[in-house]
């Protein structure tokens, strides 16, 4: 439904490891493609693993984040 809106890398991602879809069919991207992809993109996303959320570029992962990886 919303396939439009991804770039051509996002037909790689598995689905219930780098994201699933909500009830409204949406992709949500899990914290464990978040911190692999490296980088905030400032979109709010719902498992942003970064410290300051939505804070675009920002590298730095939250300390309860940085522990798991």
């Amino acid at each position: 439904m919303f396939d439009h809106m991804f770039s051509d890398g996002y037909d790689d991602f598995v689905e219930g490891v780098d994201f699933y879809l909500s009830k409204e069919g949406y992709r949500v991207m899990t914290e464990s493609y978040l911190v692999k992809r490296g980088y905030c993109c400032s979109n709010g996303c719902m498992h942003c693993p970064y410290d300051p959320k939505a804070q675009k570029g920002n590298r730095k992962l939250r300390p309860d984040v940085a522990k798991k990886y």
